[in-house]
Formats: structure tokens, C-alpha cells, sequence
């Protein structure tokens, strides 16, 4: 309590305490971001196997090959196997897994066979950390401000989940859209109305919009991951900051898309969920302000 108090009274502290504590989930979200889609394809695995012994006109030499290949699958969780280079298995020391630190130290290498450590992981970190702080600095250190880390955190690893496979787990989104409209059955971001339309209304606004898509095309322009993760933000934030973040991520979308189309010289499917989560981070901590400059150009 002593220590609430302090970082309460105390900005510059609690910045740098936050910072901190964010370096440390960054890592650990690196660890989600790479784990939890293997996890989802170690489920599904078991699942398509049970399914189809399970069927009456499947024959049993048709199965058991699946069957014997999902029986040698090691199942995986995010605290198991401990973590290792891809490359030459070693076992990664606790030394060796200081947040950035360790990073640069190493220059960004195996420190047994050299093989290179991606950027991306000081970099998830780095922005953890200043996202951390600057959530902090927006909300204090307050219970809006702790469950506005969680989202945060949360769509971080969203962000590089989708990037790497196109994929928004349910296992995130749905207990997100819970926590939402839990936070704000206390009113502490928006009300308990404004949150329940919002979860409703951010679903349905892309949910429409594909389908009409669909009907005139008849090709499907967005995954219903991205659906879930507006309602998500919907949840959290209300129904006035939908038109804000489906404007900023269109933005960011269309940019990136076209100079991917510019590069690859034809379009190819990206994610477009990470836009959706920087647009929701920064309707999160500026929302509010873009759009009182906005009606105030026209009062």
C-alpha cells in the first residue's frame, strides 16, 4: 500500500517503475507472440485427429497416420518447454533473457552457435515499455490506469501475433471483451450502456461491411478476428471512438497496402488487425482529444 502510495505521489517514479515492469511483460509477450499460435495449431491438431476417427465412413488406415503424427506432437504452453534457440536448441540462461540488455550484450546473437536473434524482440519490448509509461502518465497509477496496461498489453501481442500469422486468437480477444465490459461496469472509461453498444456496434459495423462486400465480389476482404477485436475496443472504449479508430486504421491500412502493392506488384492479403490496435491505443490515450479539436473546427 506504502508503495501505491508513493508511485500515487510521485510521477517521475512511477514513469520509471512502469517503464520497467514493461520491459519485463515485453518479454514475456514475445514469448506469447511466438507461442500461443503454436499452441492453437498443437489444439487443433488434436481436434481434426479426434474429429475424424470419430466418423463412421473413415476407415481406420486412413487415420492412423494422423493419428500416429498428432500422437508424437509435444504439447507446448507458455511456461513449457523453456525457451531455446530455434537453431541449436541451447537452453536460453536466465542471464541471457534480461530484457534489451541481453540483446545488445550478445549483439543480438546465439551465444552458442552465433545464429542471429531477431530485432523484433527488442523492439516489442522497447515499445512495451513506453507504452507502460505513457499509459501511466495518462491515467496515474489508478485502477483505470492498471486495467488500461492490460489492454495494452494485450494488443501488443495481438499486434504480433497477427503480423506473423494472420491469426487473432479467440483466447485473447473474447477474454478482453469480457474484461471491458467489466471495467466499465464501473464506469472508469466509459459507461456500462455505452460499453455493452460498443462491443455490439464494433462487431456489426465490420460484420456488415464484409458481407456486403462479399455479396458484390463474392471474396471474403477481412478475417472475423478483426470484427472481434473492434468489438473489443468497443467494449472498452464506447461507441464514439469507433468512427475515430475505424478512420485511423483504414489510414494506416491504406498506406501500408499500398506500398506493399507498390513493392510486391500485386496485392497480397495482409493483417490488418494491427492497425486496428494502434488505431485503438491511440484513441485510448489521445481519443478524447482528437475529436474535441475535431468538433471544435466546426464550432
Amino acid at each position: 500500500m506504502q508503495l501505491i502510495q508513493l508511485l500515487q505521489n510521485n510521477m517521475s517514479v512511477a514513469l520509471v517503475v512502469f517503464a520497467i515492469l514493461g520491459l519485463c511483460v515485453g518479454s514475456f509477450l514475445n514469448v506469447v507472440i511466438h507461442r500461443i499460435p503454436l499452441m492453437m495449431l498443437y489444439s487443433w491438431r488434436q481436434e481434426c485427429s479426434q474429429f475424424l476417427t470419430q466418423q463412421a465412413d473413415m476407415a481406420s488406415t486412413h487415420t492412423s497416420i494422423l493419428t500416429d503424427a498428432v500422437a508424437k506432437d509435444v504439447p507446448i504452453t507458455l511456461s513449457l518447454p523453456a525457451s531455446r534457440c530455434p537453431h541449436c536448441s541451447h537452453k536460453i540462461k536466465w542471464y541471457e533473457n534480461i530484457p534489451v540488455v541481453s540483446w545488445m550484450i550478445l549483439h543480438g546473437r546465439c551465444s552458442d552457435c552465433k545464429a542471429a536473434i531477431g530485432l523484433r524482440y527488442p523492439i516489442v519490448e522497447l515499445v512495451t515499455a513506453l507504452l507502460s509509461a505513457l499509459v501511466i502518465y495518462h491515467f496515474g497509477v489508478s485502477t483505470a490506469g492498471l486495467s488500461a496496461l492490460v489492454l495494452v498489453w494485450t494488443l501488443i501481442a495481438l499486434t504480433g501475433i497477427d503480423f506473423d500469422t494472420q491469426l487473432l486468437p479467440d483466447r485473447l480477444t473474447f477474454p478482453l471483451a469480457g474484461l471491458g465490459l467489466a471495467v466499465n461496469s464501473q464506469g472508469w472509461f466509459v459507461t456500462p450502456t455505452e460499453s455493452i453498444w460498443g462491443l455490439l456496434l464494433g462487431f456489426l459495423s465490420l460484420w456488415i461491411v464484409v458481407k456486403v462486400f462479399y455479396l458484390i465480389t463474392k471474396k471474403h476482404g477481412m478475417g472475423q478476428g478483426d470484427f472481434k477485436l473492434l468489438a473489443v475496443l468497443g467494449a472498452w472504449l464506447g461507441t464514439l471512438m469507433l468512427p475515430l479508430i475505424i478512420l485511423l486504421s483504414s489510414l494506416l491500412g491504406s498506406i501500408v497496402g499500398i506500398i506493399l502493392m507498390k513493392k510486391q506488384g500485386e496485392s497480397q492479403p495482409f493483417a490488418f488487425g494491427p492497425y486496428i490496435a494502434i488505431a485503438g491505443i491511440v484513441a485510448l490515450l489521445y481519443g478524447s482529444d482528437i475529436v474535441n479539436w475535431y468538433l471544435g473546427m466546426y464550432v
